[in-house]
């Protein structure tokens, strides 16, 4: 092999040029998680693999492939593979999963040709360019990283890169800029860190390998003056990662630094001589990076608190991110043989859920459990193969503060993954490929080494070829790649919403199903626009919505889909079942917002009934609520009294139904089931404000009233008892008494909405007393609170009544801007605003007139005009 001394061919500078822009492009590229991505990436790794390969060739080296290249090769082959169609019996063999969905779904559907074992092939091309990016991302790193000098600069160059990341960040939070550079924001992240990366855990895993190779390069054999820079880049990196919040990747930041500073300290024990750099330099520069994060965390240390606080440490942890795991290692085991695809996870996962969630899993947040999942068996394999090399490069001699800083950055790295998936984007995989490239490279001074770091040599044409042959592959794979589930669902939605033809969504979603066979919200959609032709189009939506249901078992929506259209078919009972079975799935809005409405027996809200706390109870309000529905909601408590026996449910619908006799009229019901609550629950405060309802209803306000002021002496502290009581105390003429109830409850109110009803009141009592300005003064707070088109409109019903109706249209008008279009109500209003705008007319008009017969009425208006403008006027 030639020295190193030996100078570079511009092809080899080509080739490093190419890798550096690599490292900038996945912080740039909103940490790859761009669709754009995956072409300049191909062709970045691709043009690298190619220049390097010819600059060896210029400087007189064999290019040499590093052992570690084989779990990259395995994971271009598995790509691969997953992606050949097979036939049917073969499939069933391979993978009896993806046998399943092509019998079950898609042949029923006349798309009945072979079929890959990848379950979202789209997604998995996409993957077979990005892992053979890697690939050649490592290779090419390797042979330019021969060199000590690119190999510095490469390096240098994910240091500067994660410490302008950090700057980006740190001067949003300086100008408070909550927008990427005041242009882009983010609608489904609210990173606490303005960068490139929406996600704060991928953006900390990046920072914190940056941090520690800048850590490696100011620790690194140079002069003290070009020390500097490396020492502040990793001063910023690691303040963006405490500023990141990531609990997760502070604790692996951590662990990154500790490790290295272990490596170090036992190599130095190690040595002989005394190794250079020396120990003061590298302590000034850890105790640097200490009081770094220190500041850091001191100035972040309100947010870090509170994130500890919302933690609740390792309880969070499980219900976040770890409670999901074993549904995910279900999906796991059921693709042994090559896993569900690479990148299908989003796609396969649902049906193997057993737990409704509102949130998508588009990876499990687990590396090893991603791997397993889409690769199968051969995957865990590759796995512990790439980490038998990691621990032989570890263990490989002569590293330097360099080497070692790389290898605990990626330990780290790799770590941080067991709770997150940033090696799954460009950014951190690109990084981590470059860095690794950098210490597996060839040693010249290296004669025989362990096998897990060995180099093995590869002639130029071949290698050549290879880098040439993949580069077209991974754009080849590109063009299906580009086919991508979420533009598919757009798609269909968007001629959904447009209300096409049946026929024609019919023949789109069935192409689209085609190619993204596990999307489940396909299959929706085309269920939806059958529904769209009522009774005819029903039983295809139902048709349809099995397949969902087949793919996504708690599907809330497609339940709500099936209920529509077996009340369709007039399969009523059915369809209130799949009410209820949406409700239980998730769809919580389902059943008083749709169902509810359309039952017409108690048997049927019986269906609709599920077993779930309080549930019960909001069906009971929601049904006493309305008159006209309120005998059924009666008729229907006697079952669910009965239904609930012996749980808590029991005692609250009994109050319910002291409720709902009392609404009724039927005083001697509602007395006898006022008893059976008092029975349950005797010393409840609800059963004796129940109890003083009762009293009232019976025309025994006072003594009604009596009890409800004995009751405040007990429960001082309840806001609700005091506006019962201060309402009482209003009807019984006591506007004094009812306003020192109110007072006395004030200290203790805890959130708007009391706060608007405490005004409310107050506003009550004013207009009993005749006070109405004072009355007017509250009521416009509470519009201020609570903006509702009846605060509006209470405000302009007192404005009215002091004839400022000028102003009371106004408050009527911002009333109508928060109404819906349509209906009686706003009709109303709406001449309402006629009327008072048309009294304001008159009353100008009148005084119009006025001035002109009485000529000593204009100089009053004009003296007044002046005295106006001298008050309205500044003090000198």
């Amino acid at each position: 092999m030639a020295p190193e001394s030996r100078r570079v061919s511009r092809y080899t500078l080509s080739a490093e040029a190419a890798l550096a822009a690599l490292l900038v492009l996945g912080p740039v590229a909103l940490g790859g998680a761009a669709p754009w991505v995956s072409w300049p990436l191909s062709l970045l790794a691709g043009l690298a693999a190619v220049l390097a390969v010819v600059g060896a060739r210029r400087q007189g080296q064999t290019p040499r492939v590093p052992f570690l290249a084989v779990p990259l090769v395995g994971g271009v082959l598995l790509c691969a593979s997953q992606l050949v169609p097979l036939p049917p019996a073969l499939l069933g063999w391979v993978s009896p999963e993806a046998a399943a969905l092509r019998e079950d779904v898609l042949v029923p559907l006349g798309l009945t040709g072979w079929r890959p074992v990848s379950l979202e092939p789209s997604a998995t091309w996409r993957e077979l360019a990005k892992h053979g990016a890697y690939l050649l991302t490592f290779l090419a790193a390797a042979q330019v990283c021969r060199s000590r000098t690119s190999r510095q600069r490469l390096l240098s160059v994910l240091a500067f890169t994660g410490a302008a990341v950090a700057a980006v960040g740190l001067g949003h939070a300086l100008f408070n800029v909550e927008t990427l550079f005041g242009l882009r924001a983010y609608v489904h992240a609210r990173p606490p860190l303005v960068t490139p990366f929406g996600n704060p855990n991928h953006l900390a895993g990046f920072l914190g390998l940056a941090a520690t190779v800048a850590v490696g390069l100011a620790l690194s054999k140079q002069p003290r003056s070009r020390a500097t820079p490396f020492a502040v880049a990793a001063l910023l990196s690691g303040a963006g990662v405490l500023l990141s919040l990531s609990r997760a990747g502070i604790v692996f930041f951590v662990f990154g630094q500790v490790l290295l500073a272990a490596w170090l300290a036992k190599q130095r024990r190690e040595a002989r001589t005394p190794a250079r750099p020396s120990w003061s330099r590298g302590a000034a520069v850890l105790l640097g990076l200490l009081a770094t994060l220190s500041v850091g965390a001191y100035l972040a240390a309100d947010q870090l608190w509170a994130e500890a606080r919302t933690a609740d440490s390792v309880e969070s942890l499980r219900r976040g991110k770890v409670e999901p795991w074993p549904m995910m290692a279900r999906a796991a085991r059921a693709f042994p043989v090559l896993g569900m695809g690479r990148g299908a996870f989003e796609a396969a996962f649902p049906r193997y859920q057993t737990e409704p969630n509102p949130n998508t899993f588009t990876h499990p947040e687990n590396a090893v459990l991603q791997v397993a999942a889409e690769w199968g068996v051969p995957g865990l394999l590759l796995g512990l193969l790439g980490v038998w090399c990691f621990v032989g490069l570890v263990r490989r001699e002569g590293h330097g503060p360099v080497e070692l800083a790389v290898l605990s950055g990626v330990a780290a790295l790799a770590l941080h993954n067991l709770f997150d998936f940033s090696l799954e984007l460009p950014a951190c995989a690109v990084a981590v490929a470059v860095v690794l490239g950098a210490v597996a490279r060839p040693r010249e001074s290296e004669r025989l080494f362990a096998r897990s770091t060995r180099t093995h040599p590869l002639p130029t044409v071949p290698a050549l070829a290879l880098a040439s042959g993949l580069t077209a592959v991974m754009l080849v794979a590109l063009v299906p790649g580009g086919r991508r589930m979420a533009d598919a669902e757009a798609r269909l939605a968007e001629r959904v919403s447009a209300r096409a033809p049946g026929a024609e969504v019919r023949a789109l979603g069935l192409s689209l199903i085609d190619v993204h066979p596990a999307d489940y919200l396909l299959y929706r959609l085309v269920a939806v626009a059958a529904l769209g032709d009522g009774a005819a189009g029903a039983k295809d939506a139902l048709g349809f919505v099995n397949h969902v249901l087949y793919l996504r078992p708690l599907d809330g929506p497609a339940h709500r889909v099936a209920a529509r259209a077996l009340v369709h078919l007039g399969r009523r009972a059915q369809g209130f079942l799949e009410y209820r079975l949406a409700y239980e799935a998730g769809d919580t809005r389902v059943l008083l917002g749709e169902a509810l409405p359309l039952a017409r027996t108690p048997e049927e809200v019986a269906t609709l009934t599920a077993d779930a706390p309080g549930q019960a109870t909001e069906l009971a309000m929601a049904l006493l609520g309305v008159p006209e529905r309120r005998a059924l909601g009666l008729a229907w408590l006697a079952w669910a009294r009965e239904h609930f026996e012996g749980r808590p449910e029991a005692t609250a619908l009994w109050m319910q139904e002291v409720r709902g006799r009392l609404a009724q009229g039927e005083l001697e019901a509602a007395a006898a089931a006022c008893g059976e609550v008092e029975r349950r629950a005797p010393d409840a405060l609800g059963t004796h404000l129940l109890r003083a309802d009762v009293w009232r209803a019976q025309g025994r306000a006072a003594e009604a009233l009596q009890a409800l002021e004995a009751l405040s002496k007990r429960f001082p502290h309840d806001v609700e008892l005091a506006f019962t009581l201060a309402s009482r105390q209003q009807e019984a003429g006591l506007t004094r008494r009812s306003r020192d109830t109110l007072a006395a409850v004030a200290p203790f109110l805890t959130n708007l909405q009391q706060r608007a009803r405490l005004l409310s009141l107050e506003a009550d009592c004013f207009e009993r007393e005749g006070l109405l300005a004072r009355a007017l003064e509250q009521r416009r707070s509470v519009a201020g609170l609570l903006p509702a088109p009846e605060s509006h409109f209470a405000v302009a019903r007192l404005q009215e009544q002091l004839a400022r109706y000028d102003a009371a249209a106004r408050s009527v008008h911002e009333g109508l801007r928060l109404m819906p279009p349509g209906g009686s109500r706003r009709a109303e209003a709406e001449a309402w605003a006629v009327r008072l705008e048309a009294h304001e007319r008159a009353r100008v008009d009148a005084r119009r007139q006025e001035r002109v017969e009485d000529p000593k009425a204009q100089e009053r208006e004009q003296f007044l005009r002046r005295s106006e403008a001298v008050s309205d006027s500044p003090v000198p």
